[in-house]
């Protein structure tokens, strides 16, 4: 795959894969997929995670169709990035919030094109429950990606980034980002409801009633 529009395949949206043959930001990225998560404490400390992945997954439809609920139980509060002033950050930090983790890159078009609707669904649902956390994973310094956002008018978003590209080797080999965008609904507790592995309209009317429902299910 390239990292432009593709055709469609297996019915899952178009996204930019990227594999072990990208050495540099703007290459051509080969399509792979991850294996097993090997999160084998995930049932304990995920107890209400398949009740919110239940709870969501009639929403799953329209402009979010391919979300897809979680199956078992999975910890990603270790995973981590750098925020705008360069210190370190985990999913753990964010406790007791519910968010979108979605990662991205300037070379990667789905990312760019879908960039305004993070930022949006930020804006309009935005607060101390609930968080769009985009992490861009370029190669090298933080510049460009800021001036890739600067340029389309995104502001609401706080810059997050991991230019050693580890959140997307962990999330890859959890089974959860053969390629990118990849995006995750995590709960209160730092585990995973559903992840969709592609591109979205995140602004739609579909997008915030699947994680409306996610704030107002109980158990996390």
């Amino acid at each position: 795959m390239t990292n432009g529009p593709q055709p469609r395949r297996n019915r899952l949206p178009v996204f930019a894969a990227l594999g072990a043959a990208v050495v540099v930001a703007g290459m051509t990225g080969v399509y792979v997929m991850g294996g097993a998560d090997g999160n084998r404490e995930a049932a304990a400390s995920c107890p209400a995670a398949l009740d919110l992945a239940s709870a969501v997954a009639p929403l799953a439809s329209g402009e979010v169709a391919a979300f897809l609920p979680a199956s078992k139980p999975l910890s990603v509060a270790d995973l981590s990035f750098t925020d705008d002033s360069g210190a370190t950050r985990t999913l753990g930090d964010f406790a007791g919030r519910t968010v979108l983790l979605n990662l991205w890159a300037t070379w990667c078009a789905p990312c760019r094109k879908e960039m305004p609707a993070l930022g949006t669904l930020q804006a309009e649902m935005g607060n101390d429950e609930f968080e769009v956390v985009a992490v861009n994973v370029d190669l090298g310094s933080a510049d460009k990606p800021k001036a890739f956002l600067a340029d389309i008018g995104v502001t609401d978003l706080a810059f997050y980034a991991d230019s050693s590209m580890k959140i997307f080797k962990d999330m890859r080999s959890r089974g959860r980002a053969p390629g990118l965008p990849a995006t995750m609904l995590i709960g209160r507790d730092g585990c995973e409801i559903g992840t969709l592995m592609g591109p979205a309209e995140w602004a739609s009317d579909d997008a915030k009633a699947l994680i409306r429902k996610a704030l107002e299910a109980p158990g996390t």
